[in-house]
């Protein structure tokens, strides 16, 4: 029995990770610039004169910079420009530094040793690279204590003065009363 017809249906979407380059017959433009180690005139050629090169190397053509003027391609072997391309673009996802937030939530009325407590694990926290979101929640009428909720949020800044510095300072979101911390950076200026 066939699939009833979807009139909306556009084709099948590539995931945005995958690669794609046009290769070979599906480049569209009249006339390319071959670039490359293994073409001894590099220049601009008719696309029948580069995908003939292409075949008598028994290689693929493929466009590397379809917007340039003409189209930049490439005379490589197509699944082993393909492997190197997700390496490369690994290398920079890997690169790319992924920032991790820590909540750590306190009570107007927090006791030493939960204070002490908590203040361990944002010690932790920050030399593990992390940042931290320190919060004081009010509960119902705790709401009238902000003062304590801003000494508890101040001292806290200032036990963890020689691991982090202050990216936001204290401020009150409904009851919430939040402070942002960042490491500091370790890199050593020379």
């Amino acid at each position: 029995m066939a699939e009833p017809f979807n009139r909306n249906f556009r084709g099948r979407k590539r995931e945005s990770d995958e690669l794609y380059f046009a290769t070979n017959e599906r480049i569209r433009a009249k006339v390319v610039r071959l670039v490359g180690e293994n073409i001894e005139n590099q220049g601009i050629f008719s696309i029948q004169d580069a995908l003939r090169l292409a075949d008598d190397m028994n290689l693929d053509l493929v466009e590397i910079s379809p917007t340039a003027e003409p189209p930049v391609c490439k005379i490589v072997d197509l699944q082993k420009f393909l492997y190197q391309q997700k390496k490369k673009n690994k290398e920079i996802k890997a690169k790319t530094l992924k920032v991790i937030i820590k909540e750590i939530r306190f009570g107007p009325n927090t006791d030493e040793h939960d204070y002490n407590f908590k203040l361990n694990h944002a010690i932790n926290f920050i030399k593990g690279g992390a940042k931290v979101k320190a919060y004081v929640f009010f509960r119902g009428r705790s709401i009238l204590y902000k003062e304590q909720g801003e000494e508890i949020l101040k001292r806290f800044v200032k036990d963890l003065e020689e691991y982090a510095k202050v990216e936001q300072e204290p401020k009150l979101e409904g009851k919430r009363m939040i402070i942002m911390l960042a490491p500091k950076s370790t890199k050593k200026k020379v």
